[in-house]
């Protein structure tokens, strides 16, 4: 837990290594990544379900258990909005994750209904108090990185909405603020400014470069679920290629 935190502290940003299986944990691992984070979009489209919280939970922890048993790096898990509307039962659910050896969890203040809109704030706060205080009380040490989904759902006023919501939230108990989505210097600088919550942002095709994200305060870097989109676009080009080839050689070029 203390490695992970330190994690967050560095100068430069971290870069946590997005996997969805054990494989993608291996190569994350060799590659040299110093953590690891699952992809709930990839693990989701991996089973064949489609991404907010229609995948089992059941299922989810097969999947954690699988990459924890051939990882020892650091583990951090999405449990998008929890898996639940009851703090008690999003602790129960955070909780078993770290019987698996769970040292952080990312949990998002939008819910996903006939659209994913935002949580209202102090609801939202309401039951992140509630379940840090939960699982306070069972000595359950775990480190909260809030995903703010103003940016990904695109509001007009994201800039400001994420930075009301990250001081509340640091407040209520959050241990990081994720901001999917946010590519702008300016934006990046207010939302750091905000709040002493170490800051998350996700690749996106303008992202800054890592030096850029640096220099404004940022201090850890995801890549979501791309690298696992980006996988299955080979693949699928490769089985076209042998389709149409008539030859397995595709595979040997």
């Amino acid at each position: 837990m203390q490695e992970f935190k330190q994690l967050h502290q560095q100068t430069t940003p971290f870069i946590i290594g997005n996997v969805w299986d054990a494989a993608s944990a291996r190569c994350a691992q060799q590659a040299g990544y110093q953590a690891l984070g699952t992809s709930s979009a990839a693990i989701a489209s991996l089973l064949g379900y489609e991404d907010g919280e229609q995948i089992p939970f059941a299922e989810l922890v097969f999947m954690v258990r699988r990459i924890a048993a051939v990882s020892k790096l650091p583990l951090s898990v999405d449990i998008e909005a929890g898996y639940s509307r009851e703090p008690e039962h999003i602790a129960d659910h955070i909780q078993q994750l770290t019987g698996l050896g769970v040292i952080g969890i990312n949990i998002e203040d939008s819910r996903v209904g006939a659209s994913r809109t935002l949580v209202d704030v102090d609801q939202f706060a309401a039951m992140l108090s509630a379940v840090r205080n939960i699982l306070r009380q069972r000595q359950v040490e775990v480190f909260i990185n809030v995903r703010c989904d103003a940016f990904l759902l695109g509001l007009d006023n994201a800039c400001a909405e994420t930075v009301k919501r990250a001081q509340i939230y640091q407040m209520a108990g959050a241990d990081g603020l994720f901001v999917p989505c946010i590519t702008l210097a300016e934006d990046i600088k207010a939302v750091v400014a905000a709040s002493s919550l170490p800051v998350n942002v996700m690749a996106m095709p303008d992202l800054p470069c890592f030096e850029v994200l640096a220099g404004l305060g940022v201090k850890r870097i995801s890549t979501g679920n791309f690298a696992h989109n980006v996988i299955h676009r080979h693949l699928q080009n490769q089985l076209i290629a042998i389709k149409h080839s008539g030859s397995c050689q595709p595979l040997f070029v």
